[in-house]
This record gives C-alpha cells, sequence and structure tokens, in this order.
C-alpha cells in the first residue's frame, strides 16, 4: 500500500480530530492499525492539534491585451504573412484571403505549421 498525498492529509486530519489508530484505518482502507501509527510517528503527528489550513490559492491575474494595429489599409480578413516586397496591396505582407481563426492563408499555414514526421522507436 502506497501512502499516497490525499490519504496522507486524510490520515492528518483524522488524527488531529483524535480518532483511534483503529478508525482511521478502518476508514482509509487497506492499512492496519500498525501502518496508522507507524506513518503517524513519521510524520510527527500529535493528537488533537490543528491542522494547518492551506494558504488559498490567489486568481491569476487576466491581462487583457490590446489587438495589434498592423495600419488602416490592413483588413481582418487578409493573410499577415511577412513579405520582402510589397504585395497586392502594395504592403510587406501577403494579402489573400486568411484561413477562418487563423491570421494566414491556407499556403502560409501549411508552411508555418509543419508537422514532424513520425518515426518508428
Amino acid at each position: 500500500m502506497q501512502w499516497t498525498p490525499e490519504r496522507v492529509e486524510v490520515l492528518t486530519r483524522l488524527w488531529a480530530e483524535g480518532l483511534s489508530a483503529r478508525q482511521i484505518a478502518a476508514k482509509l482502507g487497506g492499512v492496519t492499525r500498525n501502518a496508522v501509527i507507524g506513518k503517524a510517528h513519521r510524520l510527527n503527528l500529535q493528537r488533537g492539534a490543528p491542522v494547518p489550513e492551506p494558504p488559498p490559492i490567489p486568481e491569476p491575474v487576466i491581462r487583457e491585451e490590446p489587438p495589434v494595429a498592423l495600419g488602416p489599409d490592413v483588413k481582418s480578413w487578409m493573410c499577415r504573412q511577412q513579405t520582402e516586397e510589397p504585395g497586392r496591396h502594395g504592403l510587406h505582407i501577403c494579402g489573400k484571403t486568411a484561413q477562418p481563426g487563423r491570421p494566414y492563408c491556407a499556403e502560409h499555414i501549411t508552411a508555418s505549421y509543419v508537422q514532424r514526421k513520425r518515426t518508428a522507436a
């Protein structure tokens, strides 16, 4: 039987509540009274000692970033792949129709999102 962190937490809580080793073993299941006593001894648990509450987890901070302004001539439907020379609309981007939900056209999606070939292990 492995002492998982969850089982150790239950043991610590029940031990602090003052339950007997036999009662704790019965609630945990799969352990003997002696295993409970041994683990409590190794954890230096005290009878009736208050169990410290874990500190609350702070809520993550969500930062809203403003949309990237590419210029007044760039439309939301345009492929944004950068090019060396001015493209169709005189901009240094591809300018073809972008795929739905992606910033690139079909040609540049396949070039940008290349999948690795699987090799036999």
